[in-house]
């Protein structure tokens, strides 16, 4: 029987450690590189006000799209269209095949199933009585 281990808020040396000790693993098991290349856009007015952006990376052959954000004013006018269509073109050409994302179904799926992604999977009730919804598009 082992001794209980005391389990503590992660410093951020332990988060570092941690996160290098599962790419190591992650490399050794499947044998790609694991190395994330940034894909990060911003839209400003001439005076310089954030208007939209998407942030992701490219990792082991795919975009992984964390945000995209527009602002309520400039929604429906092409500003969305503009940033996913660049990032799906950075990815492309650092060598990604594919794009995974979510979404909440109070957000944005029409938007990406008009741009060719598919669902893959719903989670109920996350948060409760609403969905999070998860997307892929071949390349």
């Amino acid at each position: 029987m082992s001794a209980q281990r005391a389990v503590q808020v992660a410093s951020a040396q332990d988060v570092q450690a941690l996160c290098a000790r599962l790419l190591a693993f992650n490399r050794k098991a499947s044998g790609n590189s694991f190395d994330e290349l940034p894909v990060q856009l911003a839209s400003h007015d001439r005076d310089g006000t954030l208007r939209g952006g998407l942030l992701g990376d490219v990792c082991a052959g795919w975009l992984a799209i964390h945000v995209l954000w527009i602002d309520p004013e400039l929604r429906d006018q092409g500003l969305g269209s503009q940033l996913l269509l660049e990032a799906e073109q950075q990815a492309k050409a650092a060598g990604a095949h594919s794009v995974v994302l979510d979404t909440f179904d109070w957000q944005a799926e029409g938007f990406y199933l008009r741009h060719g992604y598919e669902v893959f999977g719903r989670l109920p009730d996350f948060p409760p009585g609403h969905e999070r919804i998860y997307l892929r598009k071949t390349l």
